[in-house]
């Protein structure tokens, strides 16, 4: 028979939609074809399969060779589909069998010796696959497919239960599963178990209150910026900030560790540990939200289920500051380009840093600061003030005088605090089925209803502060979130108090 059909998958986003690889070999003149929109990286496919079946010592057909990736308007990209096609070239052409292929899915480059290279998004791959089959609209029950993975990549595709792994070094080991004669062995998915450790919160001496408002935004889920004198333990504190954090759910795992996949870079020492990402402030907006030809998710992608700090905000680009302002609303991002759209979670938590003025030592108790008040002004104004009011708490980060320094540090460790945090998290799961700043228009007035003597706090508070409607409903939810680490049901007027203190940038100086 001249043609075979196999089975692989493209990377669009965190999709993964089916390729279907058909190879077909005709009489003629010897020629190698591939079509169905391939990318550079698989034209090149053509030298690296002749180059590794002539090695494992196949027989290479001198015929009229084309490979259709199916189908035809999805771009293909990358050196995945080296093995199905030297696979469909070897069934065609009658040195292995064509049945066993309908049973499996295929991806891994080929090195010219014929082994097996790892693959980038094995894990968003396989993904997509078990949810293809969870899912498919066929009436029958639909057929899993195993799939054949290079070892290295073979380990985090196994981390999706019920999907069926084999891992194989070489395009000869592949040939002899699929002949029949020496089996590969299934990888079985393991429980990664492990403890996952974090810099812990007791490193930073004083600084009790920046401390209580990290607690509160690790429980609710909320952003903050922190602007204080260099040194003062900013950096610090964000650091320290996802080891408070819940321990991620199996499902978050997942979402994240997939993304990390896309990049080509997730260890599996990293299962669910909460991702912290820093990026410096000369990344460009397309680092940040993710882009390219090819879309490839961003930092803020990156930081999924976990932290994106960002150091001496307003050193970054204005425009690549302005890109934050939907993700931090919706949680995701659509980066949408000529000729295809892709779609990232981008469910982060924002940390920001910044000194109060150009030198960084204003409100110093030393009186270091000579900044003149139109240079702050126009340091604070790199911020826009859209994007401070998406900001749930902003708080300020004092200088340690020398007995605070030298004091002996009885701070708590993140052990404890995270008790607290994970107490509060499970109210609100309990209540509303996710955390508060997750909360819309109408659950805020369901579930974020303050009393008589609150309501009265909060007219003040909009009416000195001028605060805008999202301020306001952003206090509600962080004032929900206080009275959930109180253990109170109610909003009572000292959690308004208290959340109404954590908008500093509304303040009128």
């Amino acid at each position: 028979m001249s043609l075979a059909v196999l089975y692989s998958r493209a990377l669009n986003g965190m999709e993964a939609p089916e390729v279907v690889v058909e190879v077909h070999l005709a009489n003629g003149l010897p020629s190698f074809t591939i079509v169905g929109l391939p990318e550079a990286e698989v034209k090149e496919s053509k030298d690296r399969v002749r180059a590794a079946l002539q090695t494992a010592q196949f027989e290479f057909p001198a015929r009229r060779i084309t490979v259709n990736l199916a189908p035809a308007d999805l771009p293909k990209e990358s050196g995945r589909y080296d093995l199905p096609i030297a696979l469909g070239i070897l069934a065609a052409s009658g040195q292995i069998p064509i049945a066993p292929l309908v049973n499996y899915e295929f991806a891994g480059e080929l090195a010219l010796t014929g082994e097996l290279r790892p693959i980038r998004g094995a894990l968003a791959m396989t993904s997509s696959m078990m949810g293809r089959t969870e899912n498919s609209q066929n009436k029958k029950a639909p057929q899993k497919r195993a799939f054949i993975l290079p070892q290295s990549s073979a380990a985090e595709a196994a981390l999706v239960r019920e999907a069926i792994i084999y891992p194989a070094n070489s395009l000869l080991e592949v040939c002899a599963h699929l002949s029949g004669h020496t089996e590969l062995t299934q990888l079985e998915a393991t429980d990664l178990v492990h403890e996952v450790e974090y810099p812990d919160f007791s490193d930073v001496k004083a600084q009790s209150m920046p401390k209580r408002a990290l607690e509160i935004a690790a429980a609710g889920g909320h952003s903050v910026i922190m602007s204080g004198p260099p040194g003062t333990g900013k950096s610090m504190l964000a650091s320290r900030f996802v080891g408070i954090l819940p321990e991620m759910t199996e499902s978050e795992a997942l979402e994240s560790a997939a993304i990390q996949s896309l990049n080509g870079n997730y260890k599996l020492e990293n299962w669910k540990r909460r991702p912290y990402r820093a990026p410096h402030h000369t990344a460009s907006a397309v680092a940040l939200v993710g882009g390219g030809g090819i879309p490839r998710p961003g930092e803020i992608s990156l930081a999924h289920h976990g932290v994106l700090f960002l150091d001496e905000l307003p050193e970054f680009d204005r425009k690549v500051l302005e890109v934050l302002r939907e993700p931090l609303e919706s949680g995701r991002i659509t980066i949408s380009r000529a000729a295809r759209q892709a779609d990232f979670p981008a469910n982060f938590q924002l940390i920001a840093a910044m000194n109060p003025c150009p030198c960084g030592y204003l409100g110093h108790f030393n009186n270091k600061c000579r900044c003149t008040p139109d240079q702050i002004s126009r340091y604070k104004a790199k911020i826009s003030g859209p994007l401070l009011d998406r900001i749930d708490l902003h708080i300020e980060v004092p200088a340690l005088k020398e007995e605070e320094l030298l004091a002996t540090n009885d701070s708590e460790h993140s052990q404890v605090i995270r008790a607290r945090v994970k107490a509060a998290r499970a109210r609100q799961l309990e209540r509303q089925g996710k955390s508060n700043n997750l909360l819309g228009t109408k659950e805020i007035e369901l579930y974020c209803v303050a009393d008589e003597a609150g309501l009265q706090l909060l007219k003040q508070a909009i009416s000195r502060l001028s605060l805008s409607a999202r301020a306001y409903h952003r206090i509600l939810k962080v004032a929900r979130t206080i009275a959930d680490i109180a253990g109170d049901d109610a909003i009572k007027p000292v959690h308004i108090a208290e959340a109404v203190q954590y908008r500093r940038a509304d303040r009128v100086t």
